[in-house]
């Protein structure tokens, strides 16, 4: 980090030391199992060490380094409940990396445990390099770190966490970036860990950054209903605590906000405004009982709360008696309120709500559980997904992504073991994790005793057996109806092999031919083939060969393929460099609409930026640059994977040009609905419009308008105006066009 700007005076620093030894004593005084002695001191050795190796460095805000690396154990220690070691490596994770301590100084002073995970910390922070490999990558050999410890995966979350909350002193496009970046790898690992909170909390501050309007939006019509929302709970919960009170059951009650990133997804997804999100809160039930007494106490406080609210029968999701493979376990039950009004009820423990607040892990491989925990079988997962290496980062992504947040079901093997898997599998996603030569050699299954095909989709609580043929072999239809990333995987990996085999063989056909038209058979003349068929790669050449889809008459022209091999190549790669070296020539941002001759741009169609849009440059080979809005669908994905390829964009306002955009309408389908809105946009507002489909159901209608207009504000001004006409309900701009 750079030196700070400011005057750094003696008091200054003298009262930065004060301020230094107190946040230190605050992570002693917060974690309560610390032992007296050794735990204290060996912490306070690490901290030492940390103070000294970074006391020259200043954060960009100007702040002493040092209180990162105390934040980050704090949150280790209070927010997730790790213990000694995890502290110890949260307070070194930047030495070996940004300091002259070693490896071999932390392996003498701390021993080889802390070294290894200070050197796993040191890894992952070398991936992220913004200039090198796409993010992909970085995420798929991030996760081989688990294979070591998970605890540097946890550390590594809390010091993104830390990173996200102090990010105001960040340019812009960093901060977007950052947050991209922590919305598509970071929460969803926090998030499978079981860390409820952080991943909540990243999600949010993801969305600060990346959506600032929106999330501000939020926020402010959050706070303004607070009030409303903490009256309506007070009055709902007055039955439920008499009740509990005569019980004589220990509890506490707590109304709990829906994150500001939630109830942004529940609006994009069901296309409703922020009034219509019914379950922008719940209502929390948690009791202290003994562990023996947990499930019986839970399901007798449901039975209060139903004697009072209705509560919806499809609603009910128990995950206590069979609890999330992350080790969440609570009851949950929807309610009809005395307004009319929906309400959710969580019924659970104080150490089931530790456990949903902090994350399992916090309690799995340090705890001597002496059983495979969900989440050692989790990682299992991941290795297997890791073993792959045919795959693409980004497929591995894909994979990898597929079933994070998906909803379970509960399968029954035919000896009666569970086990869970994502809503939407199928028999066939069910033997694949079984076993991978289970999946490989299955020709169908018999559910609940009848037989079903591959293809079948389990619901849950079925049991199944798997029926399998050892003639069978994989088939390439079979990743139409697969949906879990093991399967995927294993299927992906078989069929190369299959396919590797085959091509074996054409590859000794190809020969042949080659030979037997005095051609050399070398990278380069198989290269020239390859290129100019226009396949993949060699391999696929060879595939081909072996199932007779070449047309070897080719051959007979073989110098004049060559010669269009390299004019191709040669101007392709011209292309390649004149973009890039545009883009490069200096400039530290592209002007939209300035004279840049040298430099193709056009406007994405995924996201339709028109001037007034905060926006971005994205760096393509064959079609210059696209323009991308910052609030593009793509761009989190962008920013994440390919964040050496962003341009800096802005307007230039100077220039009236037309825009396409889209408008989205609902209205009562009244008689001459559709003239007044046409006339009031090409008549009465003079604007170009482009196309206009609308469809009526059950006196309503729903439709949209492709228009041309020349900014954001001439954008909202005509949105206003169609909000105002009688009969329409709801005008929105669209936010994604089509795929681009």
């Amino acid at each position: 980090m750079k030196q700070a700007a400011f005057q750094l005076t003696e008091e200054y620093l003298k009262n930065e030391q004060i301020q230094i030894e107190e946040a230190y004593q605050k992570l002693i005084s917060s974690n309560k199992n610390l032992s007296k002695s050794t735990d204290r001191l060996i912490i306070r050795k690490a901290f030492n060490m940390a103070v000294e190796a970074h006391k020259s460095m200043r954060r960009k805000s100007g702040e002493a380094y040092i209180f990162h690396p105390i934040a980050v154990a704090q949150i280790v220690s209070e927010e997730i409940g790790l213990g000694t070691t995890s502290i110890i490596c949260a307070l070194l994770h930047d030495t070996v990396e940004d300091t002259e301590v070693t490896l071999v100084d932390i392996k003498n002073l701390f021993g080889l445990k802390i070294a290894q995970i200070i050197d796993g910390l040191t890894k992952i922070s070398n991936l992220f390099d913004q200039t090198s490999t796409l993010q992909a990558e970085n995420f798929r050999k991030m996760l081989l770190t688990l294979s070591d410890d998970i605890r540097v995966i946890i550390i590594k979350i809390a010091d993104r966490l830390h990173n996200m909350r102090t990010m105001g002193s960040m340019p812009a496009h960093k901060q977007r970036s950052k947050a991209s970046e922590t919305l598509f790898m970071f929460a969803p690992l926090a998030h499978r860990l079981g860390l409820y909170k952080i991943k909540s909390e990243m999600e949010d501050l993801g969305l600060k950054y990346t959506e600032p309007s929106i999330y501000k939006s939020i926020e402010e019509k959050l706070e303004k209903t607070k009030e409303v929302r903490e009256r309506f709970i007070n009055q709902f919960i007055v039955p439920i605590k008499r009740s509990l009170d005569d019980s004589q059951i220990h509890y506490e009650i707590k109304g709990r906000t829906k994150s500001i990133y939630s109830i942004w997804n529940k609006m994009k997804k069901k296309n409703i405004e922020f009034e219509e999100v019914y379950d922008v809160f719940a209502i929390r039930i948690i009791l202290n009982t003994e562990n023996k007494n947990e499930k019986a106490d839970c399901w007798k406080v449901y039975s209060i709360v139903t004697d009072f609210y209705k509560p919806n029968p499809e609603r009910l999701r128990d995950w206590i008696t069979t609890p999330k493979s992350t080790g969440y376990e609570s009851l949950h039950t929807t309610v009809m309120s005395p307004s009319g009004r929906w309400v959710e009820v969580q019924i659970r423990t104080s150490r089931m709500d530790r456990i949903a607040e902090k994350g399992y892990a916090a309690h799995w491989k340090y705890k001597n559980l002496g059983k495979e925990s969900s989440i050692d079988e989790w990682i299992n997962k991941i290795r297997d997904l890791l073993e792959n290496q045919d795959s693409s980062a980004l497929d591995f992504i894909d994979d990898f992504k597929l079933n994070l947040f998906s909803k379970e079901i509960y399968i029954f093997t035919p000896k009666g073991e569970l086990r869970n898997l994502p809503v939407g599998c199928t028999a066939l996603d069910f033997a694949f994790d079984i076993h991978t030569q289970i999946g490989e050699k299955c020709i169908g299954a018999k559910v609940n005793s009848k037989l079903v095909p591959l293809s079948h989709e389990l619901k849950s609580g079925d049991q199944v057996e798997i029926i399998t043929s050892a003639k069978q072999k994989v088939k390439e239809d079979w990743m139409n109806f697969v949906i879990t990333g093991k399967a995927k995987s294993k299927i992906k990996t078989l069929l190369k092999d299959k396919r590797r085999a085959v091509a074996l063989n054409g590859k000794e056909i190809l020969e042949r031919k080659y030979k037997s038209n005095s051609i050399a058979f070398s990278e380069e003349n198989i290269a020239t083939l390859t290129n100019f068929l226009k396949l993949e790669n060699n391999q696929e050449l060879f595939y081909r060969t072996a199932l007779g889809k070449i047309d070897f008459k080719l051959l007979k022209n073989f110098k004049e393929l060559k010669e269009q091999k390299k004019s191709s190549s040669s101007e392709k790669q011209k292309e390649e460099v004149n973009v890039i070296n545009a883009y490069r020539s200096g400039k530290s941002e592209l002007v939209i609409g300035e004279g840049v001759e040298n430099l193709k741009y056009k406007i994405a169609k995924c996201c339709n930026p028109i001037p007034g849009d905060e926006v971005f440059g994205f760096v393509t080979i064959n079609q210059g640059i696209k323009i991308h809005r910052v609030s593009c669908p793509n761009a989190i994905q962008l920013l994440s994977n390919y964040a050496y390829r962003i341009v800096k964009a802005r307007w230039n306002t100077k220039e009236s040009i037309s825009f396409m955009a889209g408008i989205q309408i609902k209205g009562i389908d009244d008689v001459g609905i559709i003239n007044k809105l046409t006339k009031l946009i090409s008549s009465d507002l003079n604007v170009n419009m482009q196309s206009i489909n609308f469809e009526g159901n059950d006196g309503m209608f729903e439709g949209t308008i492709m228009l041309y207009v020349n900014d954001t504000d001439h954008l909202e001004s005509l949105i206003d105006k169609i909000k105002v006409l009688e009969g329409i309900q709801q005008a929105e701009r669209i936010e994604k066009t089509s795929n681009d």
